[in-house]
Parts: structure tokens; C-alpha cells; sequence
């Protein structure tokens, strides 16, 4: 299929020319009998979407851990000219020492049928900024849209606008009004109303200097980006793990 090609191929393009600690890694790429492999570094860690599962919500100072490094991974990759457009718990994975790590570079955000008239997205449309939904242009201020929609998950159990399917959904997130719980923070509370304005001008992040005024937030007062980057900031989730190739922290489905 042409299309998966060209997915494959952009994904294996990107993965060729990013290189962060927060991205996976591709150890290497080959063909043949016209498929195309992608052989990425094991993440023993296993998905967040797990953990968060396990867990029901995070505590704030465990959020702002995952957030902080996922910040730093997304500024990555706008500076590259790359818009990820697809930050949900299941794209996040973590290593053996419990940092993130972002995957699936597969850029099939969209999928045409009929002759063009219906679009359906494929994937998970709960974390998808507005206008994404709405087809009226975007840039890479829809990833703080859905690292908002992430930050209100980690924190409440739940996306900020969910339904029981998925027109009602996309209704919700272009014109449902945004619920925070009185338990989280006020920092928590302003921070995620900031990324979840439905008016891209107004959206934190959406300007020329993109995640820079995310992290000055004071949700992440007591950050330093710089032990952020070198990955010296304690995972709060640490892997017990057997060894190398343990698949413990991954759902039997998959392994």
C-alpha cells in the first residue's frame, strides 16, 4: 500500500534525523521483498498509558516529571520543523531507568475515504487540538494543545472532553466546557487552561519562542531544565526489571 510506504518512509526519515534523549532511537533500517523494517531500541520501561492505567491518576510533582521531559522532546522537534501531532499516553514509552522516551513517527494522522468528501481520523481523537479537527490549518501549537489534553489525564484519569462516541467527542473538544476538579493546584489548573484555549493565538506555546513560556510556567517552579535535558532528575517510576530483554512492563497482548 502507497500509503503506508510513505508513512514508513516519513517515519524512518524523521527517526534518521532526530536524535534526542527524550526520542526513541532507530538503531538501524533495511528492505526487503519490498517491505520496509524499522528496528527500534527496546524500551524495556514499557508504555506510560500503562502506568497511568495501573496507577488511576498521577500526583502533580509525578506528572510535572513526565511533562518536563516530554516539553523538552516536542521543542525538539518543532526546531526541526516537525509537527508530532499525535501525543497520546500510548505514544510514550519509557526506558529501563523510567524516562521518556516519544515513538511512532508514522505521521498517519489522517485517513481520506470517499473521494475525499468524509475524513476520519484514525487513532485516538481525544488528545487532537480543534483545529486540527476542523481541517483549518495548524502548526505546532496543536502538541501543547494535546500535551494539555495529556496533563489533564495524568492528573484526573480522564482526556478533558470525552463522550460515548466520537462526533459527540469532537463536539465537546471545538465547544464542551473545560471541568477542573477542585483538587488539583492553581499552578496545575492555569497551566492547563493555558494550553486548552481553543483560539490558537491565545494557546501557551503558540508563539515564535514555542515551548519557552510553557516552562516558566510556575507549574514547574521547582524544575531546572538543565538537569531536565541530562536526565538527572529521579524517574518516579523506576522498572524492576529481570533483565535486558524483559517484557514485564508491556501488556501480555503484545508480547
Amino acid at each position: 500500500n502507497q500509503k503506508d510506504t510513505a508513512h514508513t518512509k516519513a517515519e524512518r526519515n524523521i527517526l534518521e534525523a532526530v536524535k534526542h534523549p527524550f526520542i526513541v532511537d532507530l538503531v538501524y533500517a533495511f528492505q526487503t521483498g519490498g517491505k520496509l523494517y524499522l528496528i527500534l531500541e527496546y524500551l524495556s520501561g514499557g508504555e506510560l498509558f500503562m502506568h497511568l492505567e495501573r496507577e488511576g491518576i498521577f500526583m502533580e510533582d509525578t506528572a510535572c516529571f513526565y511533562i518536563s521531559e516530554i516539553i523538552l522532546a516536542l521543542e525538539h522537534l518543532h526546531s526541526e520543523g516537525i509537527i508530532y501531532r499525535d501525543l497520546k499516553p500510548e505514544n510514550i514509552l519509557l526506558d529501563s531507568y523510567g524516562h521518556v522516551k516519544l515513538t511512532d513517527f508514522g505521521l498517519c494522522k489522517e485517513k481520506i475515504q470517499d473521494d475525499s468528501v468524509t475524513h476520519t481520523f484514525c487513532g485516538t481523537i481525544e488528545y487532537m487540538a480543534p483545529e486540527i479537527l476542523t481541517r483549518t490549518g495548524h502548526a505546532k501549537a496543536v502538541d501543547w494543545w494535546s500535551l494539555g489534553a495529556l496533563m489533564y489525564d495524568m492528573l484526573t484519569g480522564a482526556p478533558p472532553f470525552t463522550a460515548e462516541n466520537r462526533k459527540k467527542t469532537i463536539e465537546k473538544i471545538l465547544k464542551g466546557k473545560l471541568n477542573l476538579p477542585p483538587y488539583l493546584t492553581p499552578d496545575a489548573r492555569d497551566l492547563i487552561r493555558k494550553l486548552l484555549k481553543r483560539q490558537v493565538s491565545q494557546r501557551l506555546g503558540s508563539g515564535s519562542d514555542d515551548g519557552e513560556p510553557i516552562k516558566r510556567h510556575l507549574f514547574f517552579k521547582q524544575i531546572n531544565w538543565e538537569e531536565v535535558i541530562n536526565r538527572k532528575l529521579d524517574p518516579p517510576f523506576k522498572p524492576v526489571l529481570s533483565g535486558e530483554d524483559d517484557v514485564s512492563q508491556f501488556d501480555s497482548k503484545f508480547t
